[in-house]
């Protein structure tokens, strides 16, 4: 056994230690720890396999397969700011997608070439107005809410995005370089496209609600055409340099996601349920802030902030500060700031939480003030 092997058993031995002599006077610590190891483990079981395996798969993809021309044609800084943001704005509308499970994606676009702004943008809007949580939003908490969600969430990816990109200018020097890697022409167009629409199609089919059988059977079968394709068409080391782009990303993105999964889990018994309901039964300044900071902290994995919002505003919440927390707790969450601030570092990361806080207090403001 190596010696980093060692070191991991030593720590589960360390942990499960610390959990049997904890004092029983000492309930609170115990509730928090069971409760981060519950979270983690349905993170892992419910979502790292069939949602964040899939979107790495892709991250690896798009470093390796796709070229910058085409990033940066759509979305770097020389395209056209009504192009690069529309597109950005839009295109995770078909994934269903956690704020978790976006990170690769980004991770991915970003590496090839796409402007902050416009990556940002998708970041934003990914996890917001994906087809599956609208859809669920209208029809369990209301066709005003759901509404709204759309209306609010595709201008304030654009407004966080351009606000990220004038506050942070970048240097252009590398789009002008637009320098192919190898690789990146062995394909034909016919098989790249259908490599990414089959693995497209697992996070779709992943999100819709249908008999579970029927989902399983056809992400099982995406995933084969996925393998046939490179077993066929993949070669002089194209399906290496693809498992290895893949690889990098998962070291880089797995072990910050699981870490932050446990500390939102630790924290979630910890907050004053009363206390949360009776700041956000009102559409105030402070309700609504609440409802944004308390959205960006927590961690909700695809379409649960539904459920969790249905019961608040059985409890009293106000309608705007349950749009608040609809807009920032898909798009952020603790796992996904860590993961940003090693793509983006600590300056942009505070600033983009930041952004995302208050434009979403702001559009929970006046959407409550409409009712």
């Amino acid at each position: 056994m190596e010696k980093k092997d060692w070191n991991i058993l030593i720590w589960i031995v360390v942990v499960f230690c610390v959990l049997y002599f904890i004092p029983s006077q000492a309930g609170w610590f115990k509730t928090s720890i069971f409760s981060a190891l519950d979270l983690l483990h349905e993170y892992a079981r419910e979502h790292v396999l069939t949602c964040l395996i899939p979107a790495l798969f892709i991250a690896g993809a798009i470093a390796v397969f796709i070229q910058k021309e085409k990033i940066i044609k759509y979305l770097g800084h020389e395209a056209k700011k009504y192009v690069s943001y529309s597109v950005a704005s839009v295109s995770g509308a078909i994934l269903a997608v956690c704020s978790c499970t976006i990170l690769p994606l980004f991770a991915g676009i970003r590496k090839r070439g796409a402007g902050l702004g416009p990556a940002i943008t998708f970041l934003f809007s990914g996890p917001a107005i994906n087809i599956a949580a609208i859809f669920l939003t209208m029809n369990v908490l209301g066709f005003e809410i759901g509404l709204a969600r759309i209306i609010s969430a595709i201008p304030l990816s654009i407004l966080v995005g351009l606000t990220m990109s004038l506050i942070f200018r970048e240097k252009n020097e590398e789009e002008k370089m637009l320098i192919k890697e190898a690789g990146e022409s062995q394909l034909s167009n016919k098989v790249m496209m259908s490599f990414f629409i089959l693995m497209i199609g697992v996070l779709i089919i992943n999100g819709l609600q249908i008999d579970k059988i029927i989902k399983y059977s056809l992400m099982g079968l995406f995933t084969f055409g996925v393998v046939g394709l490179v077993i066929w068409k993949f070669k002089n080391g194209l399906a290496q340099k693809w498992l290895n782009e893949t690889w990098n990303f998962s070291k880089m993105l797995l072990p910050l996601l699981f870490i932050g999964v446990f500390i939102a889990g630790f924290i979630m018994p910890l907050l004053p349920q009363t206390l949360i309901e009776n700041l956000v039964g009102q559409n105030t300044i402070v309700g609504n802030l609440v409802a944004s900071v308390f959205g960006a902290f927590m961690y909700f994995s695809t379409l649960t902030e539904i459920p969790i919002l249905q019961a608040l505003l059985a409890k009293g919440m106000h309608s705007g500060p349950a749009l608040a927390l609809l807009l920032a707790g898909p798009s952020l969450s603790l796992p996904n700031m860590l993961v940003i601030r090693k793509v983006l570092g600590t300056k942009k990361t505070v600033v983009y939480v930041g952004l995302v806080i208050i434009y979403s207090t702001i559009a929970g403001l006046i959407f409550g003030s409409m009712l």
